[in-house]
């Protein structure tokens, strides 16, 4: 065996130091070094137990000399996590899940593997008991016959168990609890999660098995363990959303094999997480009588249009300075909004508190909203309300005009679908489009001024 190591890691990064110091030099966080001892051993991985004998040695190639194969994914039942990984999931590929505790990983990934009647899956668990995940899994209200559930932390007692199960869909819940008997630390340090993830990415890539890990945050928010987790895995997915709710949002960080624009929303319920398959009906809400300070926008999530409302309120400023508060919107981009407001339109809002919030709890990075914010603004200023049946898209730029966004057909099918009588778009997005294929009216309109004329 061979000699033991000692070594001292940050917490937060993972920056390995032979000795201590008061100040990490990749991160600059204080005190943030543990000492940890690091046994490495000659003799064979864990993991390459699934590994054959007679398996091609690796060796260069050039690259005319690739074949290259036709990509084919494994189709889930759940089709909002099929949109989220790019159109299904890769044969080898790792992925990573973090939430909040609480928010619904491990309801998911049960829930997905009880419904994929076709595919054997290995469901390991470091945090609940058997007992546990069968009350769970009789909430769900979902039977599976090739699921096998496997309550340890070894990675060589996991490792052993797919030898004998040899499953086709492999679920870590979670890293932070799982132990490597290389590495002599405690669950949950920045070593043992670097290694327990390096042993679950190298067996994903001989066997060509995926494998679905769930990891926890920290109060920042960020994912828990050192920053070279997310570099290991192939997808990282953040589930967001308040655990006092019910609707929760399936976002991608990282995706080496699609888009990392696209976006799941799901509603929890007595049987775990229920697919929102039109999410624009649940992110306008219907209000008998009109109210001012609101305003539909249709926005884009990767491929898919949303219709989400915004709100505003204006009111005179109690204190000396007044104040700017946003929910789901970037504040600087407020302010540039009002900035807009006061010089080409004259609206004094220096001695205005203000007030936007995005409803449904999203949070929104599409320019083309910036018309809605602009006219809810308008709306609680005047206190006129604007139509419900309107919906308004476009990006304001700093002179009062409005500019053209993408996607321009797409938002206006979708706002025809959901039943608005009108659409108001940039001018400079009417070339080349067809009216007549909408039952929607549409209006383009040029700067802020015509929109307000034709509203107010």
């Amino acid at each position: 065996m061979a000699k033991v190591k000692s070594a001292f890691f940050c917490q937060q990064c993972g920056y390995e130091s032979p000795k201590w110091a008061g100040k990490c030099p990749s991160c600059g966080t204080w005190n943030s070094f543990v000492e940890e001892v690091v046994q490495r051993e000659s003799k064979t991985k864990a993991e390459d137990i699934w590994e054959d004998d007679n398996k091609e040695k690796r060796k260069a190639h050039k690259l005319d000399e690739v074949v290259q194969q036709d990509e084919v994914r494994m189709q889930l039942p759940d089709g909002e996590l099929n949109r989220v990984l790019g159109g299904g999931m890769v044969p080898g590929s790792v992925i990573l899940i973090a939430g909040e505790p609480g928010i619904g990983k491990s309801t998911l990934f049960l829930q997905s593997a009880l419904l994929w009647k076709n595919v054997t899956t290995l469901y390991v668990s470091g945090e609940e008991s058997a007992q546990q995940i069968k009350l769970r899994a009789e909430r769900i209200g979902a039977r599976n016959d090739k699921l096998y559930l496997l309550t340890a932390t070894d990675t060589h007692t996991i490792f052993q168990e797919v030898k004998k199960v040899r499953p086709q869909l492999l679920i870590i819940d979670s890293i932070q609890t799982l132990e490597s008997p290389y590495v002599e630390s405690a669950a949950g340090s920045v070593s043992q999660v670097r290694e327990c993830a390096a042993e679950l990415q190298r067996f994903a890539k001989s066997s060509n098995i995926p494998v679905c890990i769930i990891g926890h945050i920290t109060k920042e928010g960020s994912i828990a363990g050192p920053k070279i987790l997310e570099h290991m895995v192939d997808t990282v997915l953040q589930f967001e959303g308040d655990r006092h709710y019910a609707y929760r949002i399936l976002r991608t960080l990282k995706n080496r094999f699609g888009s990392t624009s696209e976006l799941g929303i799901y509603e929890m319920v007595t049987k775990g997480m229920r697919p929102v398959s039109n999410p624009s009906e649940i992110l306008l809400s219907q209000h008998e009588e009109p109210l001012s300070g609101i305003a539909i926008a249709a926005t884009m999530e990767g491929l898919r249009p949303l219709m989400i409302e915004v709100q505003a309120l204006v009111t005179q400023a109690v204190y000396g300075t007044p104040q700017r508060t946003v929910s789901g919107l970037d504040l600087r981009r407020l302010q540039l909004l009002l900035a807009v407001l006061e010089k080409r339109g004259g609206f004094h809002f220096g001695a205005k508190d203000v007030f936007v919030n995005i409803a449904g709890g999203l949070k929104i990075e599409d320019p083309a909203i910036e018309l809605a914010v602009v006219c809810s603004l308008l709306s609680s200023y005047e206190d006129k309300a604007i139509p419900s049946n309107i919906c308004l898209v476009g990006e304001i730029g700093l002179s009062g005009e409005i500019r053209a966004v993408n996607r321009i057909d797409q938002r206006i099918a979708e706002a025809d679908k959901l039943g608005l009588d009108a659409i108001f778009i940039p001018k400079a997005n009417a070339k080349g489009l067809d009216k007549k294929n909408y039952n929607i009216k549409v209006n383009t309109v040029n700067k802020v001024e015509d929109v307000y004329r034709l509203l107010f």
